[in-house]
C-alpha cells in the first residue's frame, strides 16, 4: 500500500518503521523549540500525509516521550484523509508537566503514526436499546 507524503524540511528523514514488527512509524520535530514549564507547545512534525482511501492516521506519543517531561495533550490525534493539503503539516500538541523548560531539538522523534482503516455508518435512531443496561465505570469488577 502506498501513501503520498510531503516533507517540509528535506534534510530530515522520511518517517520510518524502526523494526520489522513496528505498527507505527516515527515522526520527528522539524525545528528546535523550547516549551516552558506547565505550558503547551505546538511542535511541527515535518510532514503532510495523504492516507490511502478508507484510512486515517492515528497519532500517538512515542513511549519515550515522558522521559523529556512531555505528554500529548489530546492523548491521541486523529488525522483525517482530507487533512492532506500542501500546508497541512502534522503537529504534536505537547504539554510540559515539569517545573523546568524542555528543549525539543529538530530531528527528535516525538510521535508515532499508524494507518487505521475506518468505515462510516448511517444512524438508526431508536427510543429503546435492545440490550439491558450493564452499569457504569468498573461494572465488570476491579480485577
Amino acid at each position: 500500500m502506498k501513501a503520498r507524503i510531503k516533507r517540509f524540511d528535506k534534510q530530515l528523514p522520511l518517517p520510518e518503521y524502526k523494526t520489522s514488527g513496528a505498527a507505527g512509524f516515527d515522526l520527528c520535530a522539524r525545528e528546535r523549540m523550547t516549551i516552558a514549564p506547565h505550558e503547551i507547545g505546538y511542535v511541527p512534525l515535518n510532514v503532510a500525509i495523504e492516507p490511502p482511501k478508507g484510512f486515517f492516521v492515528l497519532l500517538a506519543a512515542r513511549s519515550s516521550l515522558h522521559r523529556k517531561g512531555l505528554m500529548c495533550v489530546n492523548g491521541v490525534g486523529i488525522v483525517d484523509r482530507d487533512y492532506s493539503g500542501n500546508e497541512d503539516e502534522y503537529k504534536a500538541v505537547l504539554y510540559n508537566y515539569t517545573d523546568k523548560r524542555v528543549v525539543v531539538e529538530a530531528g527528535d522523534r516525538l510521535m508515532q503514526g499508524v494507518f487505521v482503516p475506518h468505515i462510516r455508518v448511517t444512524w438508526t435512531e431508536v427510543d429503546k436499546m435492545k440490550n439491558e443496561t450493564r452499569g457504569g465505570f468498573g461494572s465488570t469488577g476491579s480485577r
